[in-house]
C-alpha cells in the first residue's frame, strides 16, 4: 500500500513539472524553426497593379486561380482585358492518365498522372511580361482491383492536389513577371 501511495507522489510530480518542461520544448522547437529560415508565405507582390484572367469561366483552373489571385495577391483582378495592366492566358490544360506498370497478372499495378498548364502573360500591346510557359506536374499511385472504391478517392484527390500545386506555380511565376525594356 505504501508503494502505492508514492507512485501517485511521483506521477503527480512529474505533472506539474511537465508543463514549464514542454513550454522549454515548443520555445527551443520554435527557435529552431526560424533559424533554417522558414516562414509562412504572406502576401504576394506582383510589378504590376492590374490582371485580367483569359481562360474559361467554368474551368476548375480558372476557379481555382481567380480565388488565389483575388485573396493572396498585391494585384487586382479586373473584369475586362483592357483595364487591365496585365492579362493572364491560360492557353491550355490538359489531364493525362496512363499505365506505368502492370502486374504479374496483366492487371494495372501503377498509374501516372499529369497534369500540364501553358500560360502566357502580356500586356495590351503584345509585349511579353512572361513568355508562354509551362507547368507540370506528376503523381504516381498503386491501383488494386480489390480496392477501386478507395483507389477512385484517392485519384480524385490527387487530381485535386495537382491543381492546387499548379496554381501555387503559376501565381509564383507571376511574382517574377517583369515590364519587358522598351
Amino acid at each position: 500500500m505504501a508503494s502505492i501511495h508514492i507512485d501517485r507522489r511521483i506521477r503527480r510530480r512529474g505533472a506539474t513539472c511537465g508543463a514549464p518542461g514542454r513550454l522549454v520544448a515548443a520555445l527551443v522547437l520554435a527557435c529552431g524553426v526560424t533559424a533554417c529560415g522558414f516562414h509562412l508565405r504572406g502576401e504576394a507582390t506582383y510589378t504590376f497593379t492590374t490582371v485580367y484572367l483569359n481562360s474559361p469561366a467554368t474551368s476548375a483552373i480558372t476557379i481555382d486561380l481567380r480565388r488565389s489571385l483575388e485573396g493572396a495577391g498585391s494585384a487586382k483582378l479586373v473584369p475586362e482585358a483592357d483595364k487591365a495592366q496585365v492579362v493572364l492566358d491560360i492557353n491550355s490544360v490538359e489531364d493525362d492518365k496512363h499505365i506505368l506498370s502492370l502486374s504479374s497478372g496483366g492487371k494495372v499495378f501503377e498509374y501516372l498522372l499529369t497534369k500540364r498548364v501553358l500560360f502566357r502573360v502580356h500586356d495590351n500591346e503584345g509585349n511579353d511580361w512572361l513568355p508562354t510557359s509551362e507547368v507540370v506536374i506528376r503523381r504516381t499511385y498503386t491501383y488494386s482491383d480489390t480496392e477501386a472504391l478507395a483507389k477512385t478517392y484517392e485519384e480524385a484527390r490527387l487530381w485535386r492536389d495537382m491543381q492546387v500545386d499548379a496554381v501555387q506555380q503559376i501565381v509564383r511565376r507571376l511574382q517574377v513577371a517583369k515590364k519587358p525594356d522598351a
